[in-house]
């Protein structure tokens, strides 16, 4: 958002006037007494063309600040001034969140008139492009003479016919009559030429950022046509930074990392027309990163005042107090460029180099102060003074820059008064303070202060005292061992005493540890030395020896460190078994066990496919086999193990093998005996009644026979397969069985988990056929008579019982059946009667026999094949009275092997005979047909109704009956027949289309004419109604031409034609295949952080 005008503007630049060739000056004054920081001010052309990177020859821009009242100045000065420099500016005034914005005018007169004039008659129609950069952006104005509105010659002219040009140029005072006749010749050749080749042309100006991207897009009139891309006049070749596009009738040029060197008039050439635009690189302002910072300094020190700018390269001002500097010839100012970094070096730095410096920027600037200080030196003894014994003398020196500088020592911040034992000097620039007999109350710290000055030098007073450290760790039993966990921080923090402060020396072995890894910190403070290991590991675990020495002498102890650790992870689990719903795991220990004994071990599964890992126990499990319960059944798993120690949980071993929870099936059910003989047994079950998530690969049928070792005790061994392999039925027939033989069977489900519980017989079977009393299963829906339909298929499927095999008989009417008059299959359970086309000699009742020896059993089943009946006969006319008839009629001689269920009696009018139905499902032999038209002539039928439907052929009346008229009768007048005939016209013509090869497509137009008119199509002037490539359709007078799976070469004219006995029309249309297009916009943030789209039109090929 912008901020808000705050009136920051003092004097606002006024709007001016200027002649031709003349200069003018725009002022702008700012109040900086309230701003915190600089302002920045910008001058624009117009809405948006900055002037900051157009300075030049007709344009300079400065800026001036006065101390004293703190104003800034700001110039806009415009200089030779040219006709295209008029126009409306604005200058804006920003300082941080403030703001403020004014808008002035500049009128330019003298030579404008004319200069407008010579280029509105000029010949060649060309416009002075001006020498400034911007001059292109600036519109051109007439300088307004009158208060009429003005009109454009040119354009009216353009529109009115040539025998009215002289009027018009007298009438708007043109002499040269040949000048504007060719003006207005070449103007109609440009517009038609331009319109042509250019139907979307490229913005007057673009602008762009340096090292940002711009794309310059311009639209052609034909998609195959070559263009060339200029740049201020010569060809641009593509490169890394200069790409050429073409997409469609659309032409794009894209500068990649614009530069200085961009900032050029472009052009875009079709032949002989020419698109031109220019384009403005900006160059962004040089922001400084790091600020001067002010410095206090010696006499004759040499001074270095440093920034940092935002790009390497760029061009710095330097001031002091607002003067710029520059190289003297004694080389007292140097400056130094080191990438982004700036430095001024002042060698020598004498009194008269204090004051501000500042250094200035395009888009910055930044003020350091530099002070001169009196420095003081101080001389030995340097820091502190070590006496070893009473009686020593102390003594402090120190030299300042001026002889004339006098000065207080201090002791702790008290003020050292001289006594017998204390003397205090000064000679030239050297103050001594000598203590003689140094006692232990002198201890402490010295301060010398200069009078008038904030500085000082301090030096120290100490006793000497060995070294000692005091530890109750040290040595190398386990209770002084001190333990830290790895990844944990270790530190040893030793308390010392000794005078001076000792130094201190951590080793490990025969190494010396220092700061060298970044894990390990040594650090000495007063009374301890601290010896630091960021995240121990194992390495880190050994004997470390701490070494203090000082002037007065040294004192040693030994750390004994262990680093403990979780354990490594176990090995990868294995599956030893699985059930159900679980499986049994096993694992080996860590090899590992990190410093202290394993307690336990936490184990984890998921789904294969899954990523999420269940923890099975939160406990530590002491053993290595475990048994994992509540998986689902057929789902995949993985499982993992962690080890436990005191210190925690190890990382994860690798995961197992993927296995899967599986139990076998239940047993099957239902086993019983089907069928036996003298050597084969048929046995059948049912499926198991949970067959669980595996498939069921199939069942395994075994016998036993009585007296082996497996009657009482069977064990798996001793039972007997009944066949190789397994079967997928659930019944088998085992053969070659010995007579007499007392066997059990058994039966088990396979899945992937093995064989289920097996089930087996009652009790044992003797393998002996065994007679069976024949007996018929007579279905319920055949003890009823079964009636088919003529040309009906007839399959009789009737189970019976029996054995041995019974002898079946089929008889109708008491004869046996021939097989060419139906077909017979029998088989040991049922037999099946098949009539492939009934007739209605199929018809009557079968009997079947099932016989064994002198035991039989029989059924009879009732046949009936119908038919549609014949038609009624006999139909007359009985009475005819009022509005009724009464029709009478004799039932069919052909009922079609059914009852006769009615009849349906319609009528109809002699003279559209249309039939309408009077009566259905009428089961009389007579009716009376009511409600007629009087004057109307009637004809009857009647339809005969049974079981299968309506008679083929109706009964008709002989004659007909006529309803007699009452009253008046009516001539109707007569009339000349109205001529509806019509010329064919096409109502909806056909319209050019563009499509896709390989798509369906149609064309469709709309036609009337009377009579209906015959329609040809043709393509390119050439019938095609033969053609079995397309489809031609009509329907309601819409015609439409279907063309399937067009190709490229079914472009071109189609002609539809329309024809009858008024006349012919015809329609076309151009079929072409096109483009698919699309929109694609790209959301560019540009240096306001506000979004703009882009919208690029592009445009693809499909053949």
């Amino acid at each position: 958002t912008r901020q808000d005008l705050t009136g920051l503007f003092t004097e606002k630049p006024q709007s001016g006037e200027v002649n031709v060739g003349e200069n003018i000056t725009f002022v702008a004054k700012v109040n900086a007494e309230s701003l915190l920081k600089k302002p920045t001010i910008k001058w624009f052309k117009g809405k948006w063309m900055d002037l900051a990177s157009k300075s030049g020859k007709h344009l300079q821009l400065k800026e001036t600040y006065d101390r004293s009242s703190k104003v800034y100045t700001f110039e806009m000065q415009i200089i030779a001034a040219k006709p295209n420099f008029a126009g409306a500016y604005r200058c804006e005034v920003t300082s941080r969140d403030k703001f403020d914005s004014c808008n002035f005018e500049l009128a330019v007169h003298g030579e404008r008139a004319c200069w407008y004039m010579l280029d509105s008659f000029s010949t060649d129609g060309k416009e002075d492009s001006g020498e400034l950069d911007f001059s292109t952006l600036l519109k051109k104005r007439a300088v307004q003479v009158s208060t009429e509105p003005d009109l454009d010659v040119w354009d009216i002219l353009s529109h009115a016919p040539s025998s009215e040009y002289e009027k018009i140029a007298f009438q708007h005072g043109i002499t040269d009559l040949r000048g504007m006749l060719k003006r207005l010749k070449k103007m109609k050749k440009e517009e038609k030429k331009s319109a042509g080749f250019f139907p979307q042309k490229m913005d007057p100006a673009y602008q762009v950022t340096k090292g940002h991207k711009i794309k310059l897009a311009v639209e052609v009139a034909n998609p195959d046509v070559e263009v060339k891309w200029l740049k201020n006049g010569q060809a641009i070749q593509p490169t890394g930074r200069y790409i050429f596009e073409s997409v469609g009738n659309m032409r794009y040029l894209t500068i990649n990392h614009c530069s200085l060197a961009d900032d050029a008039a472009y052009c875009c050439v079709v032949g002989e027309e020419k698109c031109t635009t220019e384009l403005f690189v900006k160059e962004p302002p040089i922001m400084i990163v790091k600020n001067l910072e002010d410095q206090m300094v010696m006499k004759g020190e040499r001074v270095e005042l440093e920034c940092e700018v935002s790009e390497e390269g760029a061009n710095v001002k330097w001031e002091k107090d607002g003067v710029e500097l520059t190289r003297d010839e004694s080389f007292k100012y140097r400056f130094k460029k080191d990438g982004c970094k700036h430095v001024l070096i002042i060698n020598e730095a004498t009194k008269e180099d204090c004051g501000h410096y500042k250094v200035k920027t395009n888009g910055g600037e930044s003020m350091a102060e530099l002070l001169k200080l009196y420095i003081l030196k101080l001389y030995t003894p340097p820091v502190c003074v070590c006496v070893l014994k009473a009686k020593d003398q102390a003594l402090f020196k120190c030299e300042v820059s001026d002889e004339n500088v006098r000065g207080t020592w201090y002791k702790n911040g008290v003020e050292v008064k001289p006594d017998a034992r204390i003397n205090i000097t000064h000679i030239g620039r050297i103050h001594k303070l000598t203590i003689d007999e140094v006692k232990p109350e002198d201890e402490g710290d010295y301060t010398f202060v200069p009078d008038g000055h904030a500085f000082n030098l301090s030096a120290k007073l100490n006793f000497l005292d060995p070294p000692k450290i005091h530890l109750d760790c040290m040595g190398r039993t386990a209770e002084s061992t001190i333990v830290v966990v790895a990844g944990n921080k270790l530190r040893l923090d030793v308390p010392i005493t000794g005078d001076p402060a000792p130094t201190v020396i951590w080793t490990k072995g025969e190494k010396v540890v220092t700061d060298g890894d970044g894990r390990i910190h040594v650090e000495t403070t007063k009374g301890h030395c601290v010896f630091t290991i960021e995240g121990a590991e194992r390495q880190d675990e050994g004997i470390y020896s701490v070494v203090v020495r000082n002037p007065a002498g040294e004192d040693t102890a030994d750390i004994n460190v262990k680093v403990v650790d979780v354990p490594d992870p176990p090995q990868a689990p294995r599956i030893l078994s699985v059930g159900e719903d679980s499986c049994v795991v096993q694992w080996d220990p860590p090899l590992f066990d990190g410093g202290q004994p394993v307690i336990g071990y936490v184990l984890e599964r998921k789904k294969k496919k899954s990523y999420r890992w269940m923890r099975l126990n939160f406990d530590p499990y002491p053993d290595t086999t475990y048994e994992a319960k509540r998986m689902i059944e057929g789902v995949e798993y993985e499982m993992r193990v962690y080890a436990v120690n005191g210190i925690g949980l190890s990382r994860h071993s690798s995961a197992s093998q993927p296995f899967v929870p599986i139990a076998p099936t239940s047993e099957p059910i239902g086993l019983c005996v089907d069928d036996i003989s003298d050597t084969s047994i048929s046995l059948k079950w049912r499926p198991p009644e949970r067959i669980g998530s595996a498939e069921l690969e199939g069942y395994g049928v075994e016998y036993c026979k009585e007296g082996s070792k497996c009657w009482s005790h069977p064990p798996a061994y001793e039972w007997i397969p009944a066949i190789q392999g397994l079967t997928d039925r659930t019944s088998l027939t085992i053969k070659n069985l010995t007579t007499g033989d007392k066997l059990q069977f058994r039966v088990r489900a396979y899945n992937m988990a093995g064989p289920s519980v097996p089930t087996t017989l009652a009790q044992p079977v003797t393998i002996r056929e065994i007679m069976q009393r024949p007996k018929i299963w007579l279905p319920r829906n055949l003890r009823q008579t079964l009636i088919k339909t003529v040309g009906e298929i007839v399959n009789l499927v009737i189970q019976f019982q029996g054995k041995p095999r019974p002898k079946v008989t089929w008889s109708k009417d008491g004869e046996l059946l021939s097989p060419t008059f139906a077909s017979v299959r029998n088989s040991d359970t049922d037999t099946i009667l098949f009539i492939r086309k009934t007739e209605r000699k199929h018809s009557g009742k079968y009997e079947l026999q099932v016989q064994i020896e002198n035991m039989e059993d029989t059924a009879s089943i009732t046949l009936q094949i119908v038919d549609l009946p014949g038609p009624p006969q006999a139909l007359k006319i009985t009475d005819i009275w009022g509005f009724n008839v009464a029709l009478e009629w004799k039932p069919p001689k052909d009922n079609g092997n059914c009852e006769i269920t009615g009849y349906t009696i319609q009528k109809a009018d002699k003279k559209t005979m249309e039939w309408y139905t009077v009566y259905e499902q009428y089961r009389r032999t007579n009716c009376v047909a009511s409600d007629l038209i009087m004057g109307n002539e009637y004809v009857f039928r009647v339809f005969a109704i049974n079981l299968v439907g309506l008679s083929p052929e109706p009964c008709n009346t002989a004659d007909s009956a006529y309803i007699q008229k009452t009253g008046i009768e009516y001539k109707p007048p007569t009339y000349k027949e109205h001529d509806f005939s019509q010329a064919p016209k096409f109502t909806h013509p056909l319209v050019n289309r563009s499509i896709i090869a390989g798509y369906s497509t149609t064309l469709s137009c709309s036609v009337r004419g009377m009579p209906k008119p015959k329609v040809t199509w043709y393509k390119n002037k050439m019938d095609i109604s033969n053609e079995a490539k397309y489809r031609m359709l009509s329907k309601q007078g819409v015609l439409t031409l279907e063309i399937r799976k067009p190709c490229m070469f079914d472009g071109g004219v189609y002609m539809c034609k329309a024809v009858n006995d008024s006349g012919e029309d015809i329609v076309e249309c151009k079929l072409e295949f096109g483009l698919f297009s699309f929109r694609l916009v790209i959301i560019q943030k540009n240096t306001h952080t506000q979004k703009k789209p882009i919208q690029i039109n592009r445009a693809i090929q499909i053949e």
